[in-house]
């Protein structure tokens, strides 16, 4: 297998003039679906699959996904597999020996070897991508399409499998002990569908033999040989027949060929005789392969323009000439779980509610499988079924169980159908019926078997009635049976013909049908002359009209069905309003006492009883009457409730006078033409009484019968409403299913975890990195929550471990005088402009902190950092060469000032001179530096010099004019200001004296 792989592969191009004879290669595709806890099983399958072997497979990988979300599953698969690992683009061609993984927000389908991205219709929370990929993968590949569900929770893949299966793929399901999450798991194996449940890492060699004996190589070119012959199929069928009682003889032989190498392959078995002794051994194999051959596709609505057709151009016909209150009956046959049925019976739903008037329907639905019908029964349904039903109808017609995984059908339309297990081909049929649904059941049977069905539809259709096959069905040679309503969707309606009854006889007259033991010949059917028939029916019925007695069908109640032969002299119409005819009410005057006696021992006995020599009055006296009521068995079946042939015929002589005694009589007289007789009169009334204590005796039978049959339908009710409770009370307490939204946190959870893995030793190098800077480090996320810090951070923010997690804005610091912190860090968010101060710590510490975006690699802004550098020898150094600065300056502007300023201390020593003040005074800064102010002043202005420093010192700013002497004692008119100068303490150590010559005295 692995050479022939190698060399289609890499064939060269040279052969390519050739390609229209080079027969059409497709890939096996496994599809393999996952939900919540998909991850881990997605690596067990992967690690199970050899590397050195080239499978010849693509593997597509199809989770359920968050739609925000970028998947990682695409790198993480990649560890665990050499094959090449992608991530679908739209419209990607599927190649062998590689594997494919679905994008988030996308639903995918596989279409002409190529793997399609679609948008998703459905809301989030309903959708349905394993289904929606499973199904195309069954149209696209048939038999080589193999589906694999893993770990999930819901029902995400049942309905997809049934249509691998109906197309002949191969199914396998995660065996739910290894599961995570056992939902999807467990649902697929309740199907009944699923060919092997393993452990993930077992898949990969079951797949491999599958494919090996199911394909003629790695790449399916051509169909493999056929490998069960006639006399092995007549074998197994006989087994299937002891083994389940259905014969699959006249089942198309292709179909049933399929069927059986698909089970040989799933078992590994390549010769039919080793295939039948393993059947032989194994019965459960032969349930196996009879629910394979029993596989039904089935959805709601399938085929949408059929029903559209059905709902406007047969279901108003259906009601058209019935009145109010009138039954509408209507079979489907090879219902399976039901999907169709309910969808008819929605169709009928509406366009009662459409009318607005009331009728009854009943819809009797049948097949072979009874775990079908089970499922049917139940009503209910997986959550993907959404897919297929409109949001109007689901909300309508379906309630969405607790879990949101399961749809239940409403009562109203579960009370419609009646789902029974029936063979149509052995059984017998519903009669009187207004349309029959038969779709997609035909095509998997012979001819002659559909040679005799369609007969027998129109058998048990009203005149009038309508058949809706599947779209690759017809009515084959019987178009002179029904008229086509439509062709392209199957819709037919009986015809009424002179030869409806030849049709319908013709079954009876032929040989009986062939068993497995006993087979016939086709030319058998030819033996008959269908011309003769008619006349032979005529003969017949014209001697049932002169030799047959008259006779009643009733049901139970004595509801008449059908009069035969003149019944006039024994019933009469009773009085009042017309309604259903009572064989009971209708009787005449001695007639019913016997009627009910009969017909009561009849139904509960189910046995033939009579009764002789009534007397009942007629229109011209007394008559005797014999009564005989015997069970119609056939028609009982066929219709559904029991139903009794009431006998009705005058009383020889022999009985009219088995009341006579053999004694003498006395005779007195005539009454009505007869003589009386007192010893035959006292028996008349011997007889009457024993008649009423009879009948008596039989209304007390009734009633008591009545009773146990309430007594034991509220048995059943209870039963009933007991099992409803336990399953209400096992589906509250599932832990299985959990919402879509849960399972996509889940598959992210896990992806960041192993994401998370494999940067943890990146996390430590950067942490320690980080560590040993010794700069202060705080991450927060766009919340700004605390994610993580250094721990330089602690000695200028109060963290701890636990603060992880806490909005920083709750976690206090040691930051003297900045309270923005929260502020500044979402400015730096909202613009993406990096901020930077300094802060000082109650320490006395500066630091540089500086707020920048936190960018991935993506460029994708994810939240802050903020970074503090400690710069307090650094803002000391400034500060030094700051108060240098500003000395000097300060120095510069006394030196170049034209006032002569000078600084004296508290007790008047001169400590400043400017050169003003020497062009003023004449006094150079060395000789000033040595004086006081009082060398200065005036003698009678120095105690006046004493009161300003004095003010001064006090906090006081003064301005006055005063009288100064220069170098040589002349007096100099001034106005003089002095303020105090404070030292760092906040005390005040000198005062500054600016001096400038009055205006007066620049005049002088």
């Amino acid at each position: 297998m692995i050479k022939k792989s190698s060399t289609m592969k890499t064939q060269p191009k040279a052969d390519a003039p050739a390609a229209e004879v080079t027969p059409h290669v497709t890939t096996p595709v496994v599809g393999i679906g996952a939900s919540a806890g998909g991850l881990a099983a997605f690596e067990a399958f992967f690690s199970g699959m050899p590397d050195d072997v080239a499978s010849g497979l693509a593997f597509v990988l199809v989770q359920h996904l968050a739609p925000d979300h970028k998947s990682l599953l695409t790198e993480i698969i990649r560890r665990y597999t050499s094959m090449q690992v992608f991530e679908v683009e739209d419209g990607m061609k599927v190649e062998p020996n590689c594997a494919y993984i679905i994008p988030p927000n996308r639903d995918m389908a596989y279409l002409d070897g190529k793997l399609q991205l679609i948008e998703p219709a459905a809301p989030r929370g309903q959708r349905m991508p394993i289904d929606f990929f499973f199904r195309s993968l069954a149209l696209g590949l048939n038999e080589v399409a193999i589906g694999v569900v893993l770990s999930g929770t819901g029902s995400d893949g049942t309905l997809g499998i049934r249509a691998i299966k109906k197309a002949g793929g191969m199914v396998i399901a995660q065996t739910p002990a290894s599961c995570e999450y056992d939902g999807m798991p467990r649902n697929a194996i309740a199907t009944g569908l699923v060919d092997y449940d393993l452990p993930p890492s077992e898949m990969a060699a079951q797949i491999f033999t599958y494919v090996a004996r199911t394909v003629s190589s790695p790449l399916h070119t051509a169909p493999a040989p056929k490998l069960i012959n006639d006399d092995a199929l007549h074998t197994i069928f006989i087994m299937l027949h002891a083994r389940t009682g259905h014969d699959f003889s006249q089942y198309k032989p292709s179909t049933i060929q399929r069927r059986i190498e698909r089970r040989m392959a799933l078992n590994q078995i390549a010769t039919q005789d080793d295939y039948i002794r393993y059947l032989q051994q194994n019965a459960t194999e032969t349930d196996a392969l009879f629910r394979d051959l029993l596989i039904g596709v089935t959805g709601f609505f399938r085929d949408p323009d059929a029903f559209t057709a059905l709902e406007k151009e047969v279901i108003p016909r259906l009601f058209a000439n019935k009145p109010s209150g009138s039954l509408v009956r209507i079979w489907s046959t090879g219902c399976s779980s039901g999907e169709e049925a309910y969808s008819f019976a929605i169709l009928m739903q509406e366009h009662l509610e459409r009318v607005r008037e009331r009728y009854v329907v009943q819809i009797f639905a049948t097949d072979i499988d009874s775990n079908a019908i089970a499922t049917a029964r139940s009503g209910l349904y997986p959550a993907s079924i959404a897919e297929d039903i409109s949001p109007e109808r689901l909300a309508r017609f379906f309630t969405a169980e607790a879990d949101g995984n399961v749809y239940r059908i409403h009562k109203t339309i579960r009370d419609m159908l009646v789902f029974s297990e029936q063979n149509v081909i052995k059984d017998p049929p519903f009669s009187k019926l207004d349309c029959i649904v038969c779709r997609n059941l035909l095509i998997y049977m012979g001819g002659d078997l559909q040679r005799k069905l369609i007969p027998l539809f129109h058998y048990a259709l009203n005149p009038g009635g309508f058949l809706f096959l599947g779209t690759s069905e017809t009515v084959g040679d019987f178009g002179d049976l029904f008229t086509t309503i439509d062709r392209k969707l199957k819709l037919y309606q009986r015809k009424d013909t002179l030869h409806d009854r030849h049709h319908v006889a013709m079954g009876r007259f032929l040989p009986p049908r062939p068993t497995l033991e006993t087979p016939y010949p086709r030319s058998a059917i030819k033996e008959i002359d269908p011309a003769k028939l008619p006349l032979r029916e005529l003969t017949e019925q014209a001697l049932l009209k002169q030799f047959a007695p008259a006779g009643v069908l009733v049901n139970a109640r004595g509801d008449i069905l059908y009069f035969h032969g003149r019944t006039g002299q024994y019933l009469e119409p009773s009085p009042g309003e017309a309604g259903v005819s009572n064989i009971l009410k209708m009787a005449r005057e001695g007639l019913r006492r016997g009627l009910s006696t009969t017909l009561h021992k009849a139904h509960s006995t189910g046995k033939t009883h009579r009764s002789k020599g009534l007397r009942i009055k007629s229109n011209s006296g007394f008559i005797s009457v014999n009564i005989t009521t015997c069970p119609v068995t056939a028609g009982s079946i066929a219709h559904g409730f029991p139903m009794y042939l009431v006998i009705l015929e005058a009383a020889p002589q022999s009985d009219r006078d088995t009341a006579q005694t053999a004694g003498p009589a006395e005779t007195g007289g005539h009454i009505d033409g007869l003589p009386i007789n007192r010893d035959v009169d006292i028996e008349i009334l011997r007889q009457e009484l024993l008649a009423k204590e009879e009948y008596l005796q039989t209304a007390i039978e009734e009633l008591e019968t009545s009773n146990e049959e309430l007594k034991s339908s509220n048995e059943e009710m209870q039963a009933i409403n007991e099992e409803l409770q336990s399953s209400n009370e096992e589906l509250e307490t599932s832990k299985e299913e959990l919402q879509s939204v849960n399972e996509e946190l889940a598959t992210v959870n896990a992806e960041l975890q192993n994401k998370l893995a494999d940067l943890s030793q990146t996390n430590n190098d950067m942490s320690n990195l980080l560590s040993g800077t010794g700069i202060a480090t705080v991450f927060v996320d766009l919340q700004l929550r605390l994610l993580r810090f250094t721990p330089a951070a602690t000695r200028i923010i109060n963290l701890i471990q636990v603060d992880i997690g806490r909005p920083v804005g709750h976690i206090a610091s040691n930051m003297v005088g900045y309270t923005s912190m929260v502020a500044d860090v979402q400015s730096v968010l909202e613009t993406l402009v990096p901020k930077e101060l300094d802060v000082r710590t109650e320490e006395g510490k500066w630091y540089t902190m500086r707020i920048q975006p936190y960018r991935t690699i993506e460029n994708v802004i994810e939240g802050a950092v903020i970074t503090f550098v400690d710069i307090t020898e650094m803002k000391k150094s400034h500060e030094l060469l700051q108060e240098a600065h500003d000395q000097l300056r300060l120095v510069g502007v006394v030196r170049d000032s034209q006032d002569a300023i000078a600084a004296l201390n508290m007790r008047g020593d001169i400590i400043s001179w400017n050169p003003s003040a020497q062009r003023l005074f004449g006094w150079s800064e060395e000789e000033a530096l040595t004086m006081n102010i009082q060398e200065m002043t005036a003698e009678e202005n120095r105690e006046h010099e004493l009161e300003t420093i004095r003010s001064v010192a006090a906090g006081s700013m003064v301005q006055y004019e005063t009288i100064r002497l220069n170098k040589e004692g002349q007096s100099i008119p001034i106005l003089l200001t002095a303020t105090f100068l404070v030292n760092n303490s906040g005390s005040i150590y000198a005062m500054a004296v600016t001096q400038r010559v009055t205006q007066g005295r620049i005049q002088a």
